[in-house]
């Protein structure tokens, strides 16, 4: 038979750390992917879920490179002045709703030294941000960021990418998006930044959110990153993540559906019962980052971590 004593001890943890959820301000997700199945820009806006959509991806640019999106078959040559992509009234949607929307970039990146960092700067700037181009391949309405999905290694100049982005605000023109900034963030594969591209990156400080890839995209080098059900190992972590990381808030970066999990797909009852009752404590706490709208579309992932 369990004694009282013993029955109150179990509920113990439960009674400290009672289940906790996130409101739709502190979810992102990346949209780009999957074409007609994870619908519109527009239509991810709607939803209400969501406080940033990062269009994924810019997937070619920097030593030499021409710079091309990949929408998958949303549109059709979006490199060029004759591209089906206009998506400005779905950003401007998006925008009057209060939802950033950003442009992630990854794919095929390598710069080649400072002034190629600058060069790609400006291409962002005049063609996606608040400069002009004739050839903005989204239309001209104003993204308010960039996001970096940068998964290589050890490839140089990508602080100077980050500066170089980050001096749009002091210009006069910095009038970046309906919010008046240009918004940098960043997606880190897990452990924590040091000398690795991103890591140099987000050293600078100038990131607005950085999400931290805990349990996808992960290698077997990175175990400790993964949520292994030892609670007091993934708060170390994080702890770790929150003291070491200088950018303005820090998010879980989490897969929709253990079908795009290497390993560590974390169930949103536990992400609720277990992880968000302790990180949510954290002033540095941002939220989520989902990856994508179409999985989340697939499993109700979000919906079922909502407040």
């Amino acid at each position: 038979m369990v004694s009282s004593t013993m029955f109150i001890l179990f509920l113990a943890p439960l009674l400290l750390f009672p289940a906790s959820g996130v409101s739709s301000d502190q979810v992102v997700t990346y949209w780009g992917q999957n074409g007609d199945e994870e619908g519109t820009l527009a239509s991810a806006c709607a939803t209400g879920k969501y406080a940033h959509i990062n269009i994924a991806f810019l997937t070619d640019f920097g030593s030499g490179r021409v710079p091309r999106l990949n929408l998958t078959s949303h549109c059709s040559n979006p490199t060029t002045t004759n591209s089906t992509c206009n998506m400005s009234d779905d950003i401007r949607f998006c925008q009057k709703r209060g939802i950033k929307v950003m442009l992630a970039i990854g794919g095929s990146y390598a710069l080649s030294s400072r002034d190629d960092a600058k060069n790609v700067s400006i291409y962002l700037w005049n063609n996606f941000l608040g400069g002009r181009s004739e050839s903005r391949p989204l239309g001209n309405a104003v993204l308010d960021g960039i996001q970096f999905m940068i998964q290589q290694q050890d490839l140089p100049y990508y602080d100077d990418l980050a500066k170089f982005l980050s001096n749009y605000n002091n210009t006069s023109s910095s009038s970046s998006s309906s919010t008046g900034k240009l918004y940098l963030g960043a997606a880190h594969p897990c452990p924590t930044p040091g000398g690795t591209s991103m890591g140099r990156a987000i050293n600078t400080g100038l990131f607005d959110f950085v999400s931290i890839q805990s349990s996808y995209y992960s290698t077997t080098n990175n175990r400790q990153c993964d949520y292994n059900g030892n609670i007091g190992e993934f708060v170390n972590s994080w702890e770790t993540w929150t003291t070491m990381i200088p950018a303005g808030k820090i998010y879980l970066g989490l897969p929709a559906s253990p079908q795009v999990a290497q390993r560590g797909f974390i169930p949103a009852d536990v992400l609720k019962s277990e992880i968000l009752p302790v990180v949510t404590k954290s002033a540095r706490f941002g939220g989520v980052m989902v990856w994508s709208k179409f999985w989340d579309d697939k499993t109700g992932y979000t919906d079922q971590i909502n407040i």
